[in-house]
């Protein structure tokens, strides 16, 4: 799997690199500019691209600009932004981008080496995750709005899960509740949301980011 990275910090893309290839990645660049990650884009073939959203010269969102132009040029690219606060309204920009897998972290989750690495395979697999914090702040700024009101505080955790890619058996795991009792609340989700079911977890997850990315409810 070909990964490129753009990281302004020398020492995490050092880091970045390392780690990816010690996990089996095959890194086709790393970089530290928006000039550069195009530059790779053109020339490489790659399955994910991993963008801190700061990075020169102003520090301010350079790294999602590139992310959006890179998904411009390539639709579908899978794309893991990494950012060092949890910034709302990047992660609905990611989100409204259109086709193609999304993952948005925060950078302490580095640190979770095996955590990490799985989540940037799973969105080269076409999964879109979110960091547990961005979705935590993301439904609490709707929290008013409906249809998200009429959702039970259970059926705000099972939201919140399946938000972050976590499988029926994952979300059971985390809330010490049955398969079927995730089944039932996900159903409710839908219902209370007005959203059509779907026939796997991936386009289950979309659907709901599809409503928390609205506009409307900016």
């Amino acid at each position: 799997m070909r990964v490129v990275i753009a990281e302004d910090l020398a020492l995490l893309r050092d880091g970045l690199t390392r780690l990816l290839s010690a996990h089996g990645f095959d890194v086709a660049g790393a970089v530290g500019d928006p000039e550069a990650l195009a530059g790779v884009l053109d020339r490489e073939e790659v399955d994910v691209a991993i963008v801190d959203v700061r990075m020169p010269p102003t520090f301010t969102n350079e790294g999602l600009v590139a992310a959006l132009q890179a998904r411009e040029k390539r639709p579908g690219l899978p794309v893991v932004v990494l950012s060092q606060y949890v910034e709302q309204l990047y992660a609905r920009e990611l989100l409204r981008s259109g086709e193609g897998a999304i993952g948005y972290l925060l950078k302490d989750r580095v640190g979770n080496v095996p955590d990490f690495v799985e989540t940037v395979r799973q969105v080269a697999g076409g999964a879109t995750i979110l960091d547990p914090k961005v979705v935590a702040a993301m439904v609490t700024r709707l929290g008013g709005h409906e249809p998200l009101a009429r959702l039970t505080p259970r059926e705000r955790e099972v939201l919140s899960l399946m938000a972050e890619g976590r499988s029926n058996a994952g979300i059971g795991a985390a809330l010490v509740i049955t398969e079927n009792a995730v089944s039932k609340h996900i159903n409710s989700i839908f219902t209370k949301l007005d959203l059509p079911t779907a026939p796997d977890d991936n386009r289950r997850v979309l659907a709901v980011l599809r409503y928390l990315r609205d506009p409307s409810h900016s």
